[in-house]
């Protein structure tokens, strides 16, 4: 693996690979050793973010490295420069780069501008790291996901549902997305999936109906926040306890975080379910540790 940029590119086996080595780096936290020392990772953040950088920056430090932790604003990329000169010009003065953006096509250039391992921390197409920390999660909390069904209520072609189809296409288990018909995934991006496992309703019941995990996420999207005409579309599709009435016996729920309550999820779910929720986003350190081991050069 030179890089992390989906969940699509990844095999079954580099995603347990990686939940191995991420479920060790947690027993081992303190004891991790210097896998990154003497090597400066940046992290180019064009999007907010509260987890991701912290998480990063920690998992960085304990690794033995340094992060240099740069904005949009920080850096020329901001004034217009294309990703393909600063990538060629960060590949000959940092090790590794950790993009969060927009445009998933931007940190599929900058890996192949840069030359050096790139990690993609969230972008409008995919977010893989988050993904690996709920795989993590569900292990922990589950033992697997093996002959468990597994749901996500919200916005079916957002970055946590594309990314989440896509391991599920890898690890073969049940998946349904619960989602308005307006925020469905296309047709044609279905028939590339190729994954009778994948399943998409419009009836949030229908998809939490005897699953043990049900997933949830903002209804819009960082950069949506003024589409009330989609937001309001999303009305019925809360997880609540009327919803996990219908759920298997001993499910839990995941959110990656940030929540707003009463929206995508009621107060009483999340607070009856945080310990999940928080051991959740704990994993994305762990996880996001496990690609750096990964993917640094030694």
């Amino acid at each position: 693996m030179q890089h992390l940029l989906s969940i699509e590119e990844l095999s079954a086996k580099e995603i347990q690979k990686l939940l191995d080595s991420a479920a060790h780096l947690k027993l081992q936290r303190g004891r991790d050793g210097n896998q990154l020392a003497g090597q400066t990772w940046a992290l180019i953040f064009t999007k907010s973010s509260t987890r991701t950088r912290v998480s990063f920056e920690v998992g960085i430090r304990e690794l033995g490295g340094f992060p240099l932790f740069l904005s949009g604003n920080d850096i020329q990329l901001g004034r217009g420069e294309p990703i393909k000169d600063t990538a060629r010009v960060l590949g000959r003065m940092v090790h590794g780069t950790i993009i969060r953006t927009f445009a998933q096509q931007d940190v599929v250039d900058f890996a192949q501008y840069s030359g050096i391992p790139t990690i993609n921390a969230l972008s409008d197409d995919e977010h893989p790291c988050q993904i690996l920390a709920d795989l993590l999660t569900i292990q922990e909390k589950l033992g697997g996901w093996e002959g468990k069904k597994i749901a996500f209520i919200g916005d079916g072609f957002s970055n946590m549902a594309i990314s989440w189809m896509w391991a599920a296409k890898h690890l073969s288990f049940e998946f349904a997305i619960a989602s308005p018909e307006s925020c469905q995934p296309p047709a044609d991006f279905l028939a590339n999936l190729n994954a009778p496992n994948v399943t998409v309703t419009a009836d949030p019941a229908v998809a939490a109906h005897q699953a043990y995990v049900i997933n949830t996420d903002v209804w819009l999207s960082m950069g949506q926040e003024g589409q009330k005409e989609k937001e309001r579309e999303f009305a019925g599709f809360q997880v609540n306890s009327a919803l996990l009435a219908g759920a298997a016996t001993g499910h839990i729920v995941l959110h990656c975080l940030p929540a707003y309550r009463g929206k995508e999820i009621s107060e009483e779910v999340l607070e009856l379910h945080a310990g999940t929720i928080f051991q959740q986003a704990e994993n994305r350190l762990h996880a996001q540790k496990a690609v750096l081991v990964a993917l640094a050069k030694r």
